[in-house]
């Protein structure tokens, strides 16, 4: 008289088993898509390290999600908007991808989060800074993990000012990118109590800088501010070491700069530069576990750009286990009810506009005499607040409670 009943018990047990979840995993697979650069000027902070870095989460994770094989697709965007889109395209129409992750420089980032949102599929940035991704255009399928263009300026100005560095001269990109840093960094300057001198503005990839730098070394602002990304930024760099900036008192601070490029610089050009970062290899124990293992694939420490792609992608895998399903708008509701709190992120969290705030790091690049060991290049000023750098969400996104 039992058997009907005790049958119904076990039917009802076994549809909320995990074997039946992993039904919920569409084409019984879960593919991740690295869109990188993988060899322009971005592809050492980004490239084949930001594969590395996912192919790691997916292994550290077990391979699989809900019984069902994760796997990792790469594909080059050779840092142009079109071809990213039409990668992302074909990924997720044909492919089937059900992530992409990383994506440098913000022209093919937005042109990206286009797609996934026509597409109703996830992308994740690391490596995208515009403030606008997660503000006018943001998405309920866009995520930015890593940095805002924002969250780098005020940072940086913000406690420099703090330090004294109370006049400043900048030296812009000419481009949208790098007037956004210098608007962001200009405005908190001003704002606490700082003066603005002046800037110069040379267009993307100008060969010779010494006429822009020399022009921000006669200004005799305490601080020049490098507001740009690679290749100008390296080379104002290293042209302000070549001419004295440093010896003759006034800093530089870099509103973009990656270890990569210290590395590349070297200490002796690059000692006393000031920047603010997401993360450090050398912080703490976590993140030294972490980076040593990625070293020893990569042979160099990852960028904040290539840990927060392991970052993202585990918790996106986590978000897929907790909601029983890859439908992309339950698995970012699951990311967003969970802190983030792993060697990558400290007091992290998932915004509704898509943005993860977390807690940053002002540094100061040691001298040759203060490295100790390889990759020994930071010392840690002063911890940075999420919602100081970050700031409240954009009204302009529509996704934000009004």
């Amino acid at each position: 008289m039992f058997a009907r009943p005790l049958a119904a018990a076990m039917m009802t047990a076994a549809l909320l088993s995990p074997s039946v979840a992993a039904a919920q995993v569409s084409d019984d697979i879960v593919k991740i898509g690295v869109l990188t650069d993988m060899n322009g000027p971005a592809s050492t902070p980004t490239g084949q390290g930001s594969v590395t870095a996912a192919q790691m989460a997916v292994e550290d994770f077990g391979g699989s999600v809900l019984g069902k094989p994760v796997s990792v697709v790469a594909g080059d965007h050779q840092l142009k908007p079109d071809i990213g889109a039409s990668l992302a395209r074909r990924w997720y129409d044909v492919e089937q991808v059900d992530l992409i992750v990383d994506v440098p420089v913000s022209a093919v980032g937005l042109a990206v989060q286009n797609i996934a949102n026509e597409k109703k599929r996830m992308f994740i940035t690391q490596s995208t800074g515009a403030a606008d991704f997660h503000g006018k255009f943001c998405s309920p399928y866009a995520m930015q993990w890593v940095f805002d263009t924002r969250a780098l300026a005020v940072g940086t100005a913000q406690e420099v000012v703090k330090r004294g560095g109370d006049s400043w001269f900048f030296i812009t990109d000419d481009y949208a990118f790098g007037k956004s840093l210098e608007k962001d960094a200009a405005s908190v300057v001003t704002k606490t109590g700082g003066k603005v001198l002046g800037s110069v503005s040379p267009p993307f990839a100008t060969p010779d800088l010494s006429s822009f730098v020399l022009q921000a070394q006669a200004s005799k602002a305490k601080i020049i501010g490098i507001a740009g990304g690679p290749p100008n930024n390296i080379n104002e760099i290293k042209t302000g070491a070549e001419f004295g900036v440093f010896k003759g008192g006034q800093q530089m601070a870099a509103l973009l700069a990656l270890i990569t490029d210290i590395h590349s610089l070297g200490l002796p050009a690059a000692q006393g530069l000031l920047l603010t970062t997401s993360f450090y290899w050398d912080m703490d124990d976590k993140t030294r576990e972490w980076s040593k293992r990625y070293f020893a694939k990569m042979n160099r420490m990852p960028t904040m750009w290539q840990a927060g792609v392991y970052s993202a992608v585990t918790h996106y895998l986590q978000g897929i286990k907790d909601a029983g399903t890859d439908d992309p708008l339950k698995v970012a509701a699951k990311m967003r009810e969970k802190p983030i709190e792993d060697f990558f992120a400290r007091n992290g969290k998932l915004r509704e506009d898509g943005l993860m705030v977390h807690d940053l790091m002002l540094v100061q690049v040691k001298s040759p005499e203060e490295s100790k060991y390889p990759w020994d290049y930071y010392k840690i000023l002063t911890k940075i607040s999420g919602d100081d750098a970050f700031g409240p969400p954009d009204p302009a996104c529509p996704l934000v409670k009004k």
